[in-house]
């Protein structure tokens, strides 16, 4: 990787893309430093530090949640939005023929999006700040204010990352969420090594250095398996038959329709943790209810109970998700179209049904990974006694980012070093 970005930086037109990149994302997070006004602080800090969800998207946020600063609902309104209109798009023939309409009509769905994404970022924030009691004196005006300027936030976080997608590296959405989770690990890094040179927290027991080793092997287990598993994909192989068109000759080439191994990403698990967490989120507003109290004593976070609903949760997910997004019948028309076939296999049904087969077993394979994911580290966290800094989540979603903005810098590379068969 290192050598890719040496490489890259003697490249005038690349190193002008990075140097953009790197630029916008210390606007975005010299922004997450901007307090929102008539905030009781203290109050906001103590109940999302309290709640599933919040503390989630506090992590996903680099903290500002926690601080409620203008960027405090971060980019999420607009994954959001953006998983609402998806969903919308299957499900309204109109939004659907809009997608498939080409260029302008992605155009109009972005723009759409970019609506509904203020709208509901809006709605977010004066829910939220009303539920957590986040205004210092509780009128209509404070918590309208405080609406409009969360809005406001997440329009120009909006705006920050579609500028890097179009002039920088990268996906800009995806970019900031990683620098969101990038630098709520290096506040827990700038904690720790505080801790391990005081030498009294260390001798009385109250820091315990051996947790910082486990987390740190921990980490590295995940991101290697989160690489092996990105980078893994199941290739069909794909005959094309010659075919001759007025005086040239089209086909007869071999190719493969490349299946990956996870292909959902990381969707299935946010909306897993979102159902999961939402109870207790709703309850916590409600400290003294009995279904409050049931739901504590029964249903904890790193209880069993739990993760065996959130394990199995996201494997419904992710084949829900793989079934709208996934067409076996569409990919074998094509194929038919262009005269083609799957060795061994004949056209039609029968290449259908086994493109389905091998779909339904990678994505099984790549439902179980994400549980496996998403349950074993917690497990694992709070049998030892770990402190984790990460969800699972989040280390997904920062080496996913990681990688693929590396591998667009090196298509780029490549593009730009290719002469050409002329030379």
């Amino acid at each position: 990787m290192w050598s890719t970005l040496k490489n890259a930086w003697k490249i005038a037109d690349l190193r002008k893309k990075i140097l953009y990149t790197i630029g916008m994302l210390l606007v975005y997070r010299l922004l997450c430093f901007v307090p929102t006004p008539g905030i009781d602080l203290a109050t906001v800090t103590e109940r999302v530090q309290g709640l599933d969800l919040l503390s989630f998207i506090n992590t996903m946020t680099g903290s500002s949640l926690a601080e409620f600063n203008i960027m405090a609902m971060g980019i999420t309104p607009y994954i959001n939005a953006s998983i609402i209109m998806q969903l919308l798009c299957v499900a309204i023939p109109k939004l659907e023929e809009l997608q498939k309409s080409g260029e302008e009509g992605q155009k109009k769905i972005a723009q759409i999006t970019r609506y509904v994404t203020v709208g509901l970022g809006f709605i977010q924030a004066v829910a939220l700040s009303i539920g957590l009691g986040a205004s210092a004196d509780a009128t209509f005006l404070s918590y309208m204010t405080i609406g409009f300027c969360l809005a406001g936030g997440t329009a120009l976080a909006m705006w920050i990352g579609e500028r890097i997608t179009e002039n920088g590296l990268g996906n800009g959405i995806s970019l900031l969420i990683f620098a969101g989770i990038i630098a709520n690990i290096a506040k827990y890094v700038a904690s720790a090594i505080t801790n391990m040179f005081n030498t009294e927290a260390i001798s009385s027991g109250i820091v315990n250095p051996w947790s910082y080793l486990g987390v740190v092997i921990l980490a590295l287990v995940i991101i290697v398996a989160v690489v092996f598993i990105e980078r893994g994909e199941r290739r069909i192989p794909v005959q094309y038959a010659k075919r001759v068109v007025g005086r040239k000759m089209y086909g007869g080439q071999s190719t493969h329709i490349p299946l990956r191994i996870n292909s959902s990403g990381v969707l299935p698990l946010i909306f897993a943790s979102a159902i999961m967490q939402f109870p207790s989120t709703i309850l916590a507003f409600f400290p003294n209810s009995s279904a409050s109290l049931w739901w504590s004593a029964n249903v904890s976070y790193t209880g069993f109970w739990y993760q065996a609903i959130f394990f199995l949760m996201i494997l419904g997910f992710t084949f829900f998700y793989s079934s709208i997004t996934f067409n076996p019948a569409d990919i074998s028309k094509n194929i038919q179209q262009n005269g083609g076939m799957i060795p061994g296999i004949r056209q039609g049904k029968p290449t259908t049904e086994f493109i389905s087969k091998i779909s339904k077993r990678i994505t099984l394979f790549g439902a179980l990974f994400l549980a496996v994911l998403a349950t074993v580290p917690t497990l694992m966290s709070t049998l030892a006694g770990l402190s984790l800094p990460f969800a699972a989540s989040s280390m997904l979603i920062a080496v996913s980012v990681a990688m693929e903005t590396t591998r667009q810098l090196e298509s780029q590379m490549t593009m730009r070093h290719y002469k050409g068969f002329l030379k």
